[in-house]
């Protein structure tokens, strides 16, 4: 893949060996995000973080990941806020905000909304969540973090047996992760959801294509050997009444005494944020806290240098980065588990 000046829309975009170069840049981008040294390579280059839905992490992540790269960041937040609340198109709102910007992020809640909004930008555009659709940075973010999380246990992605578990069928980050995975061989897929929830159709044929093995249902037993477990937050924002989401909510939990009693000692717990801590969904419970396997902050950190990693390919500055090189001057310790 040639990524300088490319738009960021799908996971269907990448192959092993385009993966493999992202996943390389990224763990040169750690020095900079542990502040131990500062980077200026994009010293003068502005990003437009345009987030016409809800977002903590990605968002700022995104922010992040370009001030660290020495840039400037822009933003908009919430649709009311924009054009696009008086009927602006997005063909037209692209056509103007990339006019300001040297690389856009965009977050909407419509699916597709992403590549339409590209289609009138003349920088490249990076897919930030649209809709139920895809999530590609976050979808690369977690393979970086299971590829880090099983080599630490002496594993790799190949043969892995991988559990999803919570609302499948409206979330993004279980369609773009699983579409990724799909490249690698020999992995099982036990997908643990309502039935009303399950995993669409779509991505059950890429994974069927791909040779995987894949187990339907909506018991927990039956994922005692995964090395992996990933959690999902039921997508209220994505049912057409709150009262239809807490008709799943709480469901399919995760807490100590479960993990104990289903997971192997060292299965990975991962989940794409944020947890939904309301007693009534209690999703993934703080007893898990202190759990080392509990890998989801670790997930988020990796968010950064993911992103990291995009922008310098994307603005062809990734043979750039030590060049561009200085020491940092204030203190700061930002520990890692790695």
């Amino acid at each position: 893949m040639n990524f300088t000046g490319s738009n960021i829309l799908s996971v269907e975009q990448f192959d092993i060996d385009s993966i493999q170069t992202i996943f390389t840049i990224a763990d040169r981008m750690q020095p900079y995000a542990r502040r131990q040294k500062r980077t200026k390579v994009l010293d003068g280059a502005i990003l437009g973080n345009l987030f016409f839905e809800p977002s903590t992490r990605t968002r700022v992540s995104f922010g992040t990941a370009f001030n660290l790269l020495g840039g400037e960041v822009r933003e908009t937040t919430g649709m009311e806020s924009s054009a696009l609340a008086k009927g602006e198109s997005l063909y037209d709102t692209a056509r103007v905000l990339s006019s300001y910007s040297d690389v856009i992020a965009m977050r909407h809640p419509k699916s597709g909304s992403v590549a339409e909004f590209a289609e009138g930008s003349r920088v490249p555009v990076i897919n930030g969540g649209d809709g139920a659709n895809e999530h590609p940075t976050q979808a690369l973010l977690d393979l970086y973090t299971i590829k880090k999380e099983l080599a630490y246990h002496g594993h790799g992605v190949d043969g892995m047996h991988i559990c999803m578990m919570g609302d499948l069928k409206f979330g993004r980050t279980v369609h773009s992760l699983s579409r990724l995975l799909a490249m690698y061989k020999d992995i099982r897929f036990t997908l643990i959801s309502p039935r009303e929830l399950a995993m669409p159709d779509s991505v059950l044929e890429v994974l069927d294509q791909a040779g995987h093995h894949v187990t339907v249902t909506d018991q927990v037993s039956g994922s005692s050997d995964a090395d992996i477990v990933y959690q999902t937050r039921i997508q209220q924002e994505r049912f057409t009444t709150p009262q239809e989401a807490d008709m799943y909510r709480g469901k399919f939990r995760l807490n100590s005494e479960i993990y104990t009693k289903h997971y192997k000692p060292n299965t990975v717990i991962m989940h794409p944020l944020p947890r939904d801590s309301r007693a009534e969904a209690n999703e993934l419970d703080n007893d898990l806290n202190q759990n080392p396997n509990l890998a989801i902050f670790r997930q988020a950190d990796n968010g950064v240098l993911i992103r990291m990693a995009l922008f310098a390919l994307t603005l062809g500055v990734a043979d750039q980065i030590e060049k561009y090189e200085c020491d940092v001057n204030w203190y700061s310790e930002k520990r890692t588990s790695y």
